[in-house]
């Protein structure tokens, strides 16, 4: 397990560094173009292509690519396994690019279907379809990234991957700053940003897949074992891994129905729920999913469970206290990174109320980050479809019933319902098939982690005060007294969970409990 261990440093740490300077994009689109309709038709412009980046690169593609990749390697030799490569880069490629150039010609078209409630508003509308003609592209060089990332991840290069999102926040930042005031449409520097970072991203993993000696010569071939393999794993995956994305797909599409800014609070609480989820969310799932697909090859079913409780561990004992801290300083952080003259003090307190109902969903997302690879790496992809089902359906009726009454926030409580339903069944369905046997220890573990988060949360609670005061500091005061706040709610959690008698082992040994039989 220290290896692994390692493994999520390595890659949680390159994930801070992108969402820290993620932040620092984010705070600087919301200072310079605030929350009104041109950063709405932007999110749009911007969530189309990346949530089919989400939904087919980094969600069903790796979730049947590695599991085959790995096979190739461990059993069908290197010259194999490089014929497989050039195979699905170039059929993958060659999809792409038609989906692509679909994509820029009937921007309009999307724009409507992703965003009715922009018809209302046509200047909105050509806004988006505008920028959407950039920033799809993005959606060919990113796949194409994806494809590279699992080669190297699968070596156990895992930095690479981990640090090329760092490149599309510098392109958004520089092009914010010093591209958007030579414009004539400011904003549309933004949709510039997007379609350099997606060039740039596939470029710097090259040099990389070379050192391996599988740079892709990409061949069409979809009538390749492999590749139809692939496709084949696919089409279920589409919708079984994807359930998130689609959720939150659907909250910009209601949400284009609600007051003008609701897209952009959801975006920035979003965004700031995807801080915790992707340092420890991604990296747990980008570590765990090569590891799961070799123990699976090696028909060693009691260290794929381990594995699995191990992740659990760290989704318990990190994602816990992550959850209750953000609920608690919903408000401060809002306040802190995006209140200016453009986000005003009423943003503050909608994007808080969204980021409150999301963060009530974090250990689910976590949970899913981590018990989904338990079926795609066995390449089950059925089992997940139906499940994904239930959590759609659950979703759009919670979106139906809580976004009248509560608006945008509405909409954020129902993608949160939705991801709990999901990551649920994912266990149960885990269980159930004996795939995943809980070490024991389980429950008192869970308790003495939520008598800690709790605590931590009361003390952060009783400190911050309420949100309207933050609004009334300067930006220094709100970023020490928030930084300030962090740094207590995180030592009160290691010493409470300490004296609970939590202790490293149980992070990083992957049978705690042979040391502690109280664990």
């Amino acid at each position: 397990m220290a290896s692994l261990a390692a493994s999520i440093a390595k890659v949680g740490s390159n994930t801070l560094l992108s969402r820290i300077l993620g932040f620092v994009r984010d705070l600087i689109v919301a200072r310079l173009f605030g929350a009104d309709a041109g950063t709405d038709a932007f999110f749009v412009a911007f969530k189309i292509p990346n949530f089919m980046r989400r939904l087919f690169a980094e969600g069903a593609f790796s979730m049947a690519f590695v599991p085959v990749l790995n096979e190739y390697k461990t059993q069908r030799g290197f010259p194999a396994l490089k014929r497989f490569v050039d195979d699905v880069a170039g059929t993958l490629g060659a999809i792409l690019f038609v989906i692509t150039a679909l994509g820029v010609l009937g921007a309009p078209i999307l724009v409507l279907i992703f965003a009715p409630g922009f018809a209302s508003d046509p200047d909105k509308q050509l806004l988006a379809a505008d920028m959407l003609r950039l920033t799809f592209p993005y959606l060919l060089f990113i796949s194409l990234t994806a494809l590279a990332g699992g080669i190297l991840n699968t070596y156990d290069r895992f930095g690479v991957p981990a640090f090329t999102p760092v490149l599309l926040n510098l392109s958004l930042i520089g092009c914010a700053l010093w591209l958007a005031p030579q414009m004539e449409r400011p904003i549309m520097a933004l949709a510039w940003g997007v379609l350099i970072a997606g060039i740039a991203q596939l470029l710097f993993q090259l040099p990389f897949l070379h050192q391996l000696r599988l740079l892709p010569r990409p061949r069409l071939s979809p009538r390749d074992e492999g590749v139809r393999r692939i496709v084949k794993l696919m089409i279920p995956a589409l919708f079984g891994v994807s359930v998130t994305q689609i959720s939150l797909l659907i909250d910009t599409l209601l949400a284009s129905f609600l007051a003008t800014g609701s897209i952009s609070w959801l975006y920035y609480s979003d965004r700031l729920m995807e801080f915790p989820l992707g340092i420890l969310g991604v990296a747990l799932g980008t570590v765990i999913l090569p590891k799961l697909s070799r123990q699976h090859a090696a028909a060693s079913p009691e260290a794929f469970s381990e594995t699995l409780d191990w992740a659990l561990r760290w989704v318990l004992l990190l994602g816990l206290p992550a959850a209750v801290g953000l609920f608690v300083l919903s408000g401060p952080m809002i306040a802190t990174l995006f209140y200016s003259g453009e986000f005003t003090a009423y943003d503050v307190l909608m994007a808080e109320r969204s980021l409150m109902a999301y963060s009530l969903g974090l250990m689910a997302f976590l949970g899913i980050k981590v018990l989904a690879p338990g079926f795609y790496s066995r390449q089950d992809m059925k089992t997940p479809v139906k499940i994904a089902v239930v959590a759609m359906l659950t979703n759009i009726v919670f979106n139906l019933i809580l976004m009248f009454p509560l608006g945008h926030a509405g909409l954020a409580l129902a993608t949160i319902i939705a991801a709990s339903v999901n990551a649920l069944l994912l266990l149960i369905g885990l269980l159930k098939q004996g795939i995943y046997r809980p070490l024991p220890g389980w429950w008192l573990l869970l308790a003495k982690g939520l008598i800690a988060s709790l605590a931590m949360g009361v003390a952060l609670w009783l400190l911050s005060g309420p949100t309207p005061f933050w609004t009334v500091w300067s930006f220094h005061d709100r970023l020490i007294r928030l930084i300030g706040l962090i740094l207590i709610g995180g030592l009160c959690y290691l010493l409470l969970a300490l004296a609970l008698g939590i202790r490293p082992r149980h992070l990083f040994r992957m049978n705690p409990i042979t040391t502690d039989h109280a664990a």
